[in-house]
C-alpha cells in the first residue's frame, strides 16, 4: 500500500471503528508494512498488500513501541 492510497480512507479498525494509520517500512529495521491504530495501541499487518483487519490478526504494542510507531505513521 502506499500513503496515497484512497483504500486508506475507508479502512477502519474491527474493534473501535476509528481510522487506521499506515505504518511506513523501516528500513533499519526492514520492518513490514502494517495498519496502526493509536488511540487502542494494536498493529495489523498487511500481507502481500492485503490488510488483515480481524480483531484476532491485530497486535497490542507496549508504551515504547507506540512512541517509536508513532514516529513511523505516514503524514
Amino acid at each position: 500500500m502506499n500513503p496515497d492510497d484512497p483504500l486508506l480512507r475507508i479502512l477502519a479498525c474491527p474493534l473501535d471503528k476509528g481510522p487506521l494509520h499506515l505504518l511506513v517500512p523501516d528500513e533499519a529495521r526492514s520492518s513490514e508494512e502494517a495498519l496502526y491504530n493509536p488511540r487502542l495501541r494494536r498493529r495489523y499487518p498487511v500481507v502481500d498488500g492485503i490488510p488483515q483487519l480481524l480483531p484476532s490478526s491485530g497486535e497490542q504494542v507496549t508504551e515504547d513501541e507506540h512512541e517509536e510507531l508513532v514516529k513511523r505513521m505516514a503524514p
